[in-house]
C-alpha cells in the first residue's frame, strides 16, 4: 500500500482557510496531513474544517493564545496518539503530536524558532537533543519512524539562497546545523535530498522581504526517515505551487 504524507507550516490556520487551504487538501487528498504553527486555542477550531470530513483530526494546542500548535489530519487510523515527550518545560506550547501506525511511527513536529533570544536558541537545542531521545526510543520499536514538520534550522548552504550572510543568525547557526548532522550521523535521512541534489528548493520565504517571488528562501521543512526504512520512501518533493502561508508544504511517499 501506497501513502501520501505531507508537512505544511501553515502560520495561523484561520489565515490559510481563506487562502483556498480545503479546496487544495480535497485535490491533493495526502493520506496523512500534519501542520504546524496553528495559532488556535480548542474553543477556535474553524467550523469549515469539517468539510474535510474524511480525515480524523488531532489537535495539540499551546498554553499561550495565537502561538505556536500542531493538528495532524489522519485518513487512516492509528494505534496511539501522543502530544507530550513527557518533559515539562516542552509539552505545553502545542509543539508534538507522535501518532502510531500499524506499520510506522509519525512525529510531527513544531520546532522551536531560536531568533528571539540566547535564552531560546538554548531551549531549541534542548528540545532537539529531547526529540533525538523520543526518536531513537521509537527506532527500538523496530518500525519505521518518520519525524516531520518545520525544523527552524537549513542544513547546508544549499538549502538557503544566502548562506554567508546568515552564518551568524538562527536558523544557519553552526550550533543548529550541527545538530542535524548529529542525526545524520545517527543513521536518520532527509528523504528529499536522498531524491533531489538541486540548489533553489525551497520551502520557507520571508514575508518582511517580499522574498518569495525571487525565491530567495530556506528550505527548512523536512521529512526525516530512520536508515533501515529507507528504502520504503518511494519519492519525497517541495511543492512551492502551493501557496498561503510564508512556507509551502512538503511531502513523503512510502510503500507500507
Amino acid at each position: 500500500m501506497k501513502l501520501l504524507l505531507w508537512s505544511w507550516n501553515v502560520n495561523g490556520l484561520r489565515a490559510v482557510l481563506n487562502k483556498d487551504f480545503i479546496r487544495v487538501i480535497e485535490r491533493e487528498k495526502p493520506d496523512i496531513l500534519g501542520l504546524q504553527e496553528t495559532k488556535l486555542q480548542e474553543h477556535q477550531i474553524p467550523e469549515e474544517l469539517s468539510a474535510l470530513s474524511d480525515y480524523d483530526v488531532y489537535w495539540s494546542h499551546a498554553e499561550r493564545k495565537g502561538y505556536s500548535g500542531t493538528a495532524l489530519f489522519s485518513g487512516i487510523s492509528p494505534i496511539s496518539i501522543r502530544y507530550d515527550f513527557g518533559v515539562p518545560e516542552f509539552d505545553h506550547e502545542g509543539r508534538i503530536i507522535i501518532a502510531e501506525y500499524p506499520g510506522f511511527i509519525l512525529y510531527n513536529i513544531y520546532f522551536p524558532n531560536g531568533q528571539m533570544s540566547g535564552e531560546r536558541l538554548d531551549y531549541k537545542l534542548r528540545f532537539y537533543e529531547q526529540c533525538l531521545i523520543e526518536m531513537e526510543q521509537s527506532r527500538q520499536s523496530g518500525k519505521m519512524v518518520i519525524v516531520t514538520g518545520d525544523y527552524n534550522t537549513a542544513h547546508k548552504p544549499i538549502d538557503l539562497a544566502t548562506p554567508k550572510e546568515n552564518e551568524k543568525y538562527s536558523g544557519f547557526l553552526p550550533i543548529e546545523r550541527a545538530w542535524l548532522d548529529k542525526i545524520v550521523e545517527y543513521g536518520w535521512v532527509d528523504t528529499f535530498r536522498r531524491f533531489n541534489q538541486s540548489p533553489d528548493e525551497y520551502s520557507w520565504w520571508s514575508y518582511r522581504t517580499g522574498a518569495r517571488p525571487r525565491n530567495i528562501g530556506w528550505r527548512i521543512d523536512y521529512f526525516f526517515v530512520n536508515s533501515e526504512y529507507s528504502d520504503k520512501v518511494i519519492s519525497a518533493g517541495i511543492r512551492q505551487d502551493i501557496m498561503g502561508s510564508d512556507h509551502c508544504p512538503v511531502y513523503l511517499e512510502i510503500a507500507v
